[in-house]
């Protein structure tokens, strides 16, 4: 067997979710190397939209035509009624030509073997891989790629990595929600509320607010801090590595996966593309032990929706957020590019801006742009103040056009 040191330079994936056709758009344009996505079953995520099998035909087209991967999830742990329909979604996925299946399931491994033979096989975080010898397995098994344990530390990845071969792929989380059972398989949602979270309906019931009750005083619940308030016992920190690429290269990850197909797709343009360029200046470096993202990109995280951040257990035990569940929002979207004409950019609105207002243009692989609103026009190019209406066609006067689903921006409390 093949070893790799920690010291190998990698150029690592750039993996971004995909909740729908806009989501996807949005993670292609900002730059991700490949996408991970769901069809309407079998997949570990039921809020967002997911693809129909046309969709599905459409996102894979769209990425190969793009040169990049896609990956589809099949990683519900399914009961016994539901391995029947298997098999003929997997020959689907066969088919129109996925680049890999995700699984979590023993079983539908090796469905997946059998039905999806020109699919490559991930294993996903479900299965719980924290050790080298249960990744070296998967892999002799016919796995190309493991998505490790989040509760995993860079000390512990670098050693999995020394001791497996070198051609399986190690894929972690490095951005995004953390889930308090953090390789999943939770039951919490499950028990309080009958909604299942093997099956991608999660209910976050570890986000919620609890209370203590006395047996003899079953009436007068008590927080569990001194202040008013609630206490979110089992709330963990949203993920950010950003600052953190060459030591997680050096530990061996070559896919980084960004957390969130149930995010907008404002969230999956902005952090793809923070990634993206951290990446690329950190491979610029010549895969530099020293390189640091700079100020400016340093800030593109706190400008999507996001709790606190932390950095997992990577460094060693992770902190909880047990005083709120509130999102921290500080920019909010206010348009994408639908095209350019005349002089003018032609936008559709997302959230309320106004005329006079300074935005942000979140450029593709430069940093953000500032545009100061001093002319605005409905879509039938009349003058208005104000963009007020959700989804409104606009017009803005601009010296150039600007990418086709590109994201303008402002501070929230402007």
């Amino acid at each position: 067997m093949r070893m790799t040191s920690m010291t190998d330079a990698i150029k690592p994936e750039v993996l971004a979710p995909a909740g729908d056709r806009e989501r996807l758009e949005a993670a292609l344009l900002y730059g991700a190397d490949a996408v991970y996505l769901s069809g309407t079953r079998f997949g570990m995520r039921r809020a967002p939209a997911n693809f129909t099998e046309d969709e599905l035909r459409y996102a894979v087209d769209a990425c190969h035509r793009a040169g990049r991967r896609v990956y589809v999830t099949c990683n519900i742990l399914p009961r016994n009624n539901e391995m029947e329909d298997l098999p003929p979604y997997l020959e689907l996925l066969d088919d129109i030509g996925v680049d890999a299946v995700i699984a979590a399931d023993p079983g539908v491994m090796a469905l997946a073997k059998r039905y999806a033979p020109h699919c490559e096989l991930h294993v996903s975080t479900q299965l719980g891989v924290v050790n080298y010898v249960t990744a070296q397995t998967l892999y002799d098994l016919g796995a190309s790629r493991v998505v490790l344990a989040r509760e995993l530390s860079l000390d512990e990845i670098a050693e999995i990595r020394a001791k497996t071969s070198r051609e399986l792929e190690l894929e972690a989380f490095i951005h995004g929600a953390m889930c308090m059972a953090y390789s999943g398989r939770c039951l919490l949602s499950t028990y309080l509320t009958g909604r299942d979270g093997n099956h991608g309906d999660c209910a976050q019931s570890c986000r919620w607010g609890y209370y203590l009750v006395e047996p003899t005083r079953p009436n007068q619940p008590l927080t569990i801090v001194e202040e008013q308030g609630e206490t979110h016992l089992l709330n963990a920190y949203d993920m950010c590595m950003l600052e953190h690429i060459p030591a997680l290269c050096r530990a061996g990850v070559s896919s980084f996966k960004i957390e969130g197909r149930a995010k907008a797709a404002f969230y999956v343009a902005g952090i793809t593309n923070a990634y993206r360029q951290a990446v690329d200046g950190y491979v610029a470096s010549g895969f530099s032990a020293d390189y640091r993202v700079p100020d400016w990109l340093r800030e593109e995280p706190t400008k999507v929706s996001h709790r606190p951040y932390g950095t997992g257990f990577y460094f060693g035990m992770p902190e909880q957020n047990t005083a709120t569940n509130s999102y921290i929002r500080t920019y909010q979207a206010t348009a994408v590019v639908t095209g350019y004409e005349n002089g003018r950019l032609l936008l559709s609105q997302r959230n309320r801006f106004f005329k006079g207002d300074t935005l942000e243009v979140l450029l593709p692989g430069e940093s953000p742009l500032a545009l100061t609103v001093t002319e605005l026009y409905d879509g039938e190019g009349e003058p208005i103040d104000s963009a007020p209406h959700p989804t409104m066609a606009l017009q803005l006067p601009y010296d150039r056009p600007l990418p086709l689903g590109c994201y303008l921006r402002r501070k929230a409390d402007d």
